[in-house]
């Protein structure tokens, strides 16, 4: 038997239709940045145009020097010209020399490094231990300290480990005699670089994997320092030293990045053949393309920018042209980091190296010595760079800006002066025929503005309702309102 609330529940009716709720969207990071950035793009636009806008003209209007009173505009004009020349002497006289600068052979000297090591705690020094037993005591406090060295020497002149000079000592230690600061930073001023100041980084590889290690470190590294004023004891150093735990002899790599200013590359293979050398920093390479590209008459008559490849060069950019300015990004794919400088040492912790016996004549923990070629300042770059850029050029091209700017608003006051001077000179010859012609045109560009010029039919600007005012006359309709708008428009002014 089938109930009365089966039956209501099986022909139900549906109910209500839940229409989705709005779900507030909220803006993402990327899309803030995203709006962040085409603000700053069009406010950069906005700046570009306003920036073009902006009169540069400097020179006197045409016509000026036939009604001013003196010699004032031909002496001008003479100034203008004299600051042409001066402009283009020193144009030419920085680019001969920067290029001078760039074609100076480079400086390198010898840097003499020696590695050495001590041992404390081993087997041999504490319990009379053989060295060459196994130690399975896990309280080994054997340790060892290495020691690298390294010291600008002249060519032939060998200079030994224990001729020091005062590069080893701490910059901010005071001196025992009692030095003013002054004094003492003129002296540090003439001391020559020290040994981390010749490289980038230092680091240090030991021949063991990281589980052999007592103390877990395979890797020793030191990196210069950045920023504008790094802690002098982090920059500066004349030695290295480092201690760990060990009782066995072990290989290490030392591995110097030598330093470079400006950056120097390894070159790639067809670079290299191309420039005849393998290695040289990014200006000399676009400096050596250009000048292989004019050596060999490569460059396009219609446009001196563009130039055309031979074998070599399209073998190295795979291309029949290229633009000029496009070369530092088609040069980046064969500019590497060159390899560091690889010293090979055995960290030694027997007897015979620590502590050798007196007949054998060897000093104990003797040093290995090596020998690197790295690049050293050039002595006219300070002269160079005061000669391009003075300390004060800032403060001076503002000024010359300034005096730019002010030259600029008295030409355009002088082409306004001169404007009402020839229209009141036209006038007072003839005042008839000049009003006339004036009334003539001031009603021309009141036809162009309402639009009667171009609707033909004879209608003009002579009919009564031109010469009516109030809000029902011509002058108060929406055409003239809109025509008006548009005409400050263009003259880029605001109408109030």
């Amino acid at each position: 038997m089938i109930r009365k609330t089966d039956l209501e529940h099986m022909f139900r009716k549906p109910g209500p239709i839940m229409q989705n709720q709005a779900v507030p969207q909220y803006a993402q990071p990327q899309q803030i940045q995203q709006q962040a950035a085409l603000r700053a793009e069009e406010a950069k636009r906005e700046k570009m145009r306003r920036l073009a806008m902006t009169p540069t003209d400097k020179n006197v209007p045409d016509g000026v020097e036939e009604v001013a009173i003196g010699d004032g505009v031909a002496r001008y004009k003479q100034l203008r010209e004299v600051e042409r020349t001066l402009d283009a002497t020193m144009m030419r006289k920085k680019l001969e020399i920067s290029d001078a600068s760039l074609a100076r052979a480079r400086r390198h000297g010898t840097m003499r490094i020696w590695i050495s090591n001590t041992a404390e705690n081993q087997p041999w020094q504490t319990g009379g231990m053989d060295a060459d037993a196994f130690d399975f005591d896990s309280d080994n406090n054997a340790t060892y300290k290495v020691k690298i060295q390294g010291k600008l020497i002249d060519d032939g002149t060998d200079i030994g480990l224990a001729d020091e000079d005062e590069e080893g000592k701490d910059p901010d230690a005071m001196e025992e005699d009692g030095a003013e600061p002054k004094e003492k930073e003129k002296a540090s001023a003439a001391k020559p670089k020290m040994f981390s100041q010749y490289f980038t980084s230092i680091t240090v590889d030991f021949d063991r994997a990281k589980s052999l290690q007592p103390d877990n470190f395979t890797q020793i590294e030191w990196k210069r320092p950045e920023g504008v004023n790094p802690n002098p004891k982090e920059a500066n150093f004349s030695e290295l030293e480092f201690q760990r735990k060990g009782d066995e002899n072990i290989n290490i790599t030392v591995n110097l990045q030598r330093h470079h200013q400006p950056e120097r590359y390894r070159l790639s293979k067809p670079l290299a053949e191309l420039l005849d050398t393998d290695e040289e920093d990014r200006a000399g390479v676009m400096m050596g393309i250009w000048e292989y590209a004019r050596s060999h008459h490569l460059q396009q008559e219609d446009d001196e920018r563009k130039l055309t490849c031979d074998a070599k060069l399209k073998t190295l950019f795979n291309s029949d042209t290229f633009y000029f300015p496009q070369l530092p990004q088609l040069v980046k794919p064969h500019l590497t980091a060159l390899p560091p400088v690889q010293l090979n040492y055995t960290i030694r912790v027997d007897k015979d190296y620590i502590a050798p016996s007196e007949e054998s004549g060897v000093p104990a923990s003797r040093p290995t010595v090596y020998d690197v070629q790295v690049a050293l300042d050039d002595p006219l770059q300070p002269l160079v760079h005061d000669l391009l850029r003075p300390k004060n050029s800032v403060e001076t091209l503002q000024h010359i800006h300034n005096i730019d700017d002010q030259l600029v608003l008295l030409m355009g006051a002088i082409s306004q002066s001169k404007a009402k001077h020839a229209f009141f000179t036209s006038m007072s010859k003839d005042p008839v025929t000049f009003v006339k012609r004036w009334l003539s045109s001031q009603k021309r560009d009141l036809e162009v503005l309402l639009g009667e010029a171009s609707r033909g039919g004879g209608e003009d600007a002579s009919g009564e309702e031109w010469k009516r005012g109030g809000p029902e006359s011509v002058w108060g309709s929406e055409t003239a309102r809109e025509s008006v708008a548009l005409w400050l428009a263009r003259q880029n002014i605001k109408s109030h």
